[in-house]
């Protein structure tokens, strides 16, 4: 068994510029899993930059409100909302609220650097 408590995690600012934390990854946790988990926040007012990843990717919104752009779709989110990224989709997040919006994200396979692309604006 694997216990994690997502406050106890160290975070950074991702590629795409959310504040995240590695929650399994089979890499750095040694496990075999075809995929990987991660938390992430965006501080409202921000977005992340807009990027695309070789697999698909889930997320699951537990706090805050905001909009998920995947291509041209725009869909709002919030605390319950679940949603699906297919690979080579160019997706972003938006905070739209006036606390963070959390999210949990799974990537499908693992993530890595060389699958994701991000745009610099």
């Amino acid at each position: 068994m694997i216990v994690k408590h997502i406050p106890q995690l160290p975070f950074f600012t991702a590629g795409d510029e959310t504040r995240l934390t590695e929650v399994l990854h089979p890499k750095n946790d040694l496990i075999n899993l075809p995929y990987s988990i991660a938390y992430a926040t965006i501080s409202p007012g921000k977005a992340s930059l807009p990027h695309t990843l070789g697999g698909s990717e889930t997320y699951i919104f537990t706090a805050g409100k905001g909009v998920i752009t995947v291509k041209e779709t725009k869909q709002k989110v919030e605390p319950g909302v679940v949603v699906m990224v297919p690979a080579d989709a160019r997706q972003f997040v938006e905070n739209q609220g006036d606390t963070d919006l959390c999210f949990y994200c799974m990537v499908a396979p693992a993530w890595s650097e060389e699958i994701e692309k991000v745009e610099k604006i």
